[in-house]
């Protein structure tokens, strides 16, 4: 029925094998087992627009089994699947064209494909779609891009919608929303733009509300790329944000969370600018209470970051009294990785520190050491 010459017979054969495939995987491998791949998508850019849009449908749904996606990627259908994206198409077309794309996104010769025959401009277009089903297909794809394009998704001036993501009803949305700005923020430039488009108020808005718990791990971690840029560092200084995110990090009940924070701030110290904004506004005081958690990769982590703040001769100070005799007490821990990094940050905290090395439990640090 797919080689009908009656458009409307070939338009309710596509319909009633996507009622059929959406019933689940078995019944896409039937249709994959019978050859029905091939002549849909020669009916994806059929002249009629109600077939090419149930034909769409078919293979978009049908995309997400893996063999049906290696069948697709040996006809080579990214361009197809790219021009149902254009404005003038059914937004049905755009759901299930970008639904398609994102299955075969995973793929390491599709991104390339996708990014080289012009995807990513309308993909990054549909993130102002009215239809959340289309918003979300399109920003999985992007976020599986990896990337190799951070300068094009920059210039196709992809943070105002993402930042418009956030703020959407669908929790996928805003996951998948703050896992592509944290792929893309590890470029420097991007930083900048998200910082000019007041994004970091957006994240913190976000860190700010219990009810988004489920994306605050995210959130930290765009935030935490943005802590390597000592300019974001000092402007959440001035606005208070860097208290609140030392604040949130020490009462958060989210293991996660307070094992990235600590990375971010080991990293964030990298910088001696940074060390010194890090430094007034207490940052030892936050690390010194995560050496305390039940969790060993958030003790590691603390540690690791305590190491790095001891560049700065104000926070090796400030560390030690209290500092000290917490990381002596994780010289006895299970974990070698704890006592590692527990160790190293009790050897930076005493080096060239006289009244750190004469803090209580210093000796038994070296004795423990030995």
């Amino acid at each position: 029925m797919l080689s009908s010459p009656e458009e409307e017979v070939v338009s309710k054969a596509c319909e009633s094998l996507y009622k059929f495939a959406a019933k689940g995987d078995e019944n896409k491998m039937t249709l994959l087992e019978l050859g029905a791949v091939e002549p849909l998508f020669r009916l994806v850019t059929h002249d009629d627009p109600i077939v090419r849009r149930n034909a769409t449908m078919a293979l978009g749904i049908m995309a997400s089994h893996n063999e049906v996606k290696k069948s697709l990627r040996q006809l080579d259908v990214t361009h197809a699947f790219i021009a149902r994206l254009a404005p003038e198409e059914d937004v049905v077309i755009h759901e299930f064209a970008s639904l398609c794309l994102a299955h075969m996104a995973v793929e390491y010769n599709i991104k390339v494909q996708i990014f080289e025959q012009g995807g990513l401009e309308p993909l990054i277009k549909l993130l102002n779609s009215p239809d959340p089903d289309v918003k979300k297909n399109s920003v999985e794809c992007i976020y599986s891009m990896d990337f190799q394009s951070r300068a094009a998704v920059r210039e196709l001036n992809v943070i105002p919608p993402l930042l418009e993501l956030l703020k959407s009803d669908y929790p996928i949305i805003q996951l998948l929303a703050l896992k592509t700005l944290g792929v893309i923020t590890i470029d420097r430039e991007t930083r900048e733009r998200l910082r000019e488009h007041q994004g970091l108020d957006h994240l913190f808005r976000i860190l700010e509300t219990k009810d988004f718990n489920d994306l605050h791990v995210e959130a930290l971690g765009v935030v935490a790329n943005c802590l390597e840029d000592p300019d974001t560092v000092q402007l959440i200084q001035e606005t208070g944000c860097l208290r609140k995110l030392l604040s949130f990090t020490e009462v958060s009940t989210l293991t996660d969370f307070q094992k990235n924070a600590a990375k971010a701030i080991a990293k964030s110290a990298c910088d001696s600018e940074n060390r010194k904004n890090l430094h007034e506004e207490e940052v030892e005081k936050c690390l010194i209470a995560l050496l305390g958690t039940d969790n060993d990769g958030t003790k590691i982590a603390a540690a690791q970051a305590i190491s790095a703040m001891c560049e700065n001769l104000a926070s090796k100070h400030t560390t030690g009294a209290l500092g000290i005799p917490q990381l002596v007490q994780l010289l006895s821990s299970d974990n070698e990785e704890v006592k590692e990094a527990a160790a190293t940050a009790l050897v930076n905290l005493t080096t060239s520190h006289f009244g750190n090395a004469r803090c209580p439990g210093s000796l038994h640090c070296c004795f423990s050491l030995l």
